[in-house]
């Protein structure tokens, strides 16, 4: 018969039997009994929707379902773009926990397509844009498209980890196109002749500037008199562009008609070429008292001159280019790349713009979509009225060290700027509603560019013929600023309430930093070694100047002395520059090794321990003599 200790061995073995039973029995339990139930733990909350998606997804409701299509080509990306694997896995998560919130109004589809599929052959009728990818022509899917019930179709042709911030953006805005199919209308209000100014001679219309017919692809463009009562209900944005002496029932329209919700595109501009007859800048556009209602500072006297950023021009064609510092040339670090407007843009060409800022005390939300350098300050717009030499523009020039605003985005709850109803000459709103509003219902959202000309095609775009067709190229991205806020402003107040998210890449910031000291110290002693090299070569040829035989090629004993303290000195620091890659690589692999350990043998050892506690504390419960009773 077996003894006791083989009895004891057999308990312990058992129990640990009971427990892993027990265990996966709670886990297949708990799959069944918390099917559905989702926790975000990652720190930045990359899977937690915002209110505002959460918002786009409840507008589905008493729709067709959705369908989303997201294709990636797995086993191309594993070999010609592996970097792509840790987002394209992102996206997926992110898309699979969109549809499963969407309470079945959103259905995903995973698509891998292979090479000369029909799922290939479906991606580029959806939209999508295949990466060529290896010397055999094979392509690469890395893209979203989306359909409705009605056909209609929109896409993200390629999904760009640059702009991973803003997937959640991107994707709520591809689901309200799909549910809400009507293009946005766009009303224009300008005195300037951008859909094209009359030919006295011919009667006929010329042609509109390149943005109007970018835009016209987008939106549904509606021209909006500059003497209105009202702004008709269904705009969806007002694009106002170089408002001058408007009349007060044209100030009120434009009031009501931001309080009740409408957003708005403001273009101001201190001294407008787009307005001028080819004799210098036009006239300065305001929109006092809006402006200051909604708690904005604008002063149309003043342009904006920076040193940095002016752009060289010629007068004339025989003329050497000269730096215009009233023309300026942003570039990616005077653009905020957290706004949705602006993330994706690289440069934008402004002409004698203005300045925006915030007013003290205001009660809106202030921020700067675009900003000059340091080394800007205003300067009069009447200088520019009559400039014939742009080198004077310099004179007396002193920057002030401050960054002016070229263009913000404005939000809040404003009150209105007549408090006691309509100005006199104005009309009281016609129609519902037909009460004037003192304040706003919620947050206005408003964008200001302090600048016209950036409008104009010779600042961002080159027309030639080709083929007897008009072909544009943008060298700059004016257009594509107007046409990201005016897509931005005209969706639902919950598409515009998101905002970029936190990056989902997390980097090894210790690891980083152990390399950054390293790299350090291997830059010094890289330095002191061409510093040292320097010096002995100089007293090498000094040496060689004062020997007496200088048709000799033997060395002098100096020389020699010196060569070989040279040898020895770069031996010495060739072994530092070994010693501290070493020490970085030791540094490097001590910490891995942690994080190994923690990860992998931890959290076994710790059970480990804990169960041998248990057995070894219930051996003594059983080994201890019964109390007496």
């Amino acid at each position: 018969m077996p003894g006791p200790r083989w009895q004891k061995f057999t308990f312990g073995a058992g129990g640990l039997i009971a427990l892993a039973v027990l265990f996966l029995g709670i886990v297949m339990l708990s799959g069944l009994l918390l099917r559905g139930v989702r926790l975000d733990l990652t720190q930045n909350r990359l899977y937690t929707l915002s209110s505002g998606t959460k918002q786009v997804l409840a507008d589905l409701k008493d729709k067709e379902p959705i369908n989303l299509y997201f294709y990636f080509s797995r086993e191309s990306a594993g070999i010609h773009a592996p970097l792509l694997l840790p987002y394209a896995t992102h996206v997926r998560e992110f898309l699979e926990e969109l549809a499963a919130r969407s309470r079945g109004r959103v259905r995903l589809h995973v698509v891998d397509p292979q090479p000369f599929s029909d799922e290939e052959d479906r991606a580029a009728t959806l939209g999508l844009q295949a990466l060529p990818s290896g010397a055999g022509g094979e392509s690469l899917y890395f893209g979203l498209a989306g359909t409705n019930s009605t056909d209609g179709r929109a896409a993200i042709p390629s999904l760009q980890p640059e702009r991973e911030q803003f997937l959640e953006y991107d994707v709520a805005k591809l689901i309200q196109e799909l549910g809400t199919p009507k293009r946005p209308v766009v009303g224009l209000m300008t005195a300037l002749h951008m859909q094209g100014e009359m030919d006295p001679m011919t009667g006929q219309p010329g042609e509109p500037w390149p943005i109007v017919g970018q835009l016209g692809e987008l939106f549904t463009l509606r021209s909006v008199g500059t003497e209105v009562d009202r702004i008709d209900t269904d705009v969806d944005v007002l694009m106002l562009v170089h408002p001058k002496n408007l009349p007060s029932q044209t100030l009120y329209a434009i009031d009501q008609f931001i309080l009740r919700g409408g957003r708005m595109l403001l273009l101001l501009d201190p001294a407008s070429g787009a307005e001028s007859n080819g004799s210098g800048p036009g006239g300065a556009s305001d929109l006092q008292p809006l402006l200051q209602a909604w708690g904005v500072d604008y002063d149309s006297h003043l342009v904006i001159g920076d040193l940095e950023r002016g752009l060289e021009v010629r007068t004339s064609m025989d003329a050497p280019p000269i730096r215009h510092i009233g023309i300026l040339g942003l570039h990616r670090e005077d653009i905020d790349t957290a706004d949705v407007v602006t993330s994706s843009l690289e440069s934008i060409n402004l002409a004698t713009a203005g300045f925006v800022a915030p007013h003290p005390g205001a009660k809106t939300s202030f921020r700067p979509l675009l900003s000059s350098s340091a080394a800007a300050a205003p300067i009069p717009a009447q200088r520019f009225a009559s400039l014939l030499d742009l080198a004077t523009l310099r004179d007396g020039f002193k920057p002030t060290g401050k960054r002016y605003a070229l263009a913000a985005r404005v939000t809040g709850p404003v009150e209105s700027a007549y408090p006691l109803g309509p100005p006199a000459g104005a009309k009281p709103p016609a129609g519902p509603p037909a009460a004037h509003l003192a304040r706003s219902a919620g947050s206005i959202n408003i964008v200001i560019l302090a600048d016209t000309d950036m409008l104009l095609d010779y600042m961002w775009v080159q027309t030639r013929e080709l083929f007897g067709q008009r072909v544009s190229q943008a060298f700059a991205g004016n257009g594509d600023l107007i046409a990201n806020v005016l897509d931005n402003l005209s969706g639902s107040p919950a598409l515009i309430a998101i905002r970029g998210r936190a990056s989902f890449s997390r980097p090894f910031e210790r690891i980083e930093a152990l390399k950054r000291r390293a790299d350090d110290r291997l830059r010094a002693k890289a330095q002191e070694l061409e510093t040292e090299l320097r010096q002995t070569e100089g007293k090498l040829a000094e040496l060689q100047t004062q020997r007496a035989d200088q048709n000799s090629v033997a060395l002098s004993a100096d020389q020699e002395r010196e060569l070989q303290r040279f040898t020895a000195e770069k031996l010495r620091v060739r072994r530092e520059l070994r010693e501290t890659e070493h020490g970085l690589n030791v540094d490097i692999d001590r910490l891995d090794a942690w994080l190994k350990f923690l990860n992998m043998a931890l959290a076994p050892i710790l059970v480990s321990v804990a169960g041998t506690l248990m057995l070894i504390w219930r051996r003594r419960r059983r080994q201890s003599p019964p109390r007496p009773t």
